[in-house]
């Protein structure tokens, strides 16, 4: 039970040192603009236009995308990066909180028996 506890306090030491996070995922997107004649409409090689960054999430229940620029990607990955971790973390915390949990209540049974 005290290795729980030991590895619980561990993932909550990691999750305050923890920064700017964001949820969602990246894609490259190639469009089409409106423009007759331009070469993203050629009929024999059409040549989109792109590659732009889309960044897509859900929060809160709401479905959101936006582009990001270029000079943004690294900082936008990090925050993809350090969110995935935070999840990590606290799936494994809510786990060893299950696990305890389990532990104590047939720790309890045992002394009422």
């Amino acid at each position: 039970m005290h290795q729980l506890q030991q590895r619980i306090h561990s993932i909550k030491g990691q999750l305050a040192g923890l920064g700017d996070m964001r949820p969602g995922s990246l894609s490259l997107q190639y469009n089409v603009c409106g423009k007759p004649g331009c070469r993203c409409k050629d009929p024999k090689h059409p040549r989109r236009h792109g590659p732009y960054y889309q960044l897509s999430w859900v929060h809160q229940g709401q479905s959101t995308t936006q582009f990001i620029r270029r000079p943004y990607l690294p900082e936008v990955k990090a925050q993809l990066a350090t969110f995935k971790k935070f999840r990590r973390l606290t799936d494994q915390w809510v786990t060893l909180s299950l696990r305890l949990a389990k532990l104590r209540l047939q720790q309890s049974h045992s002394k009422a028996s």
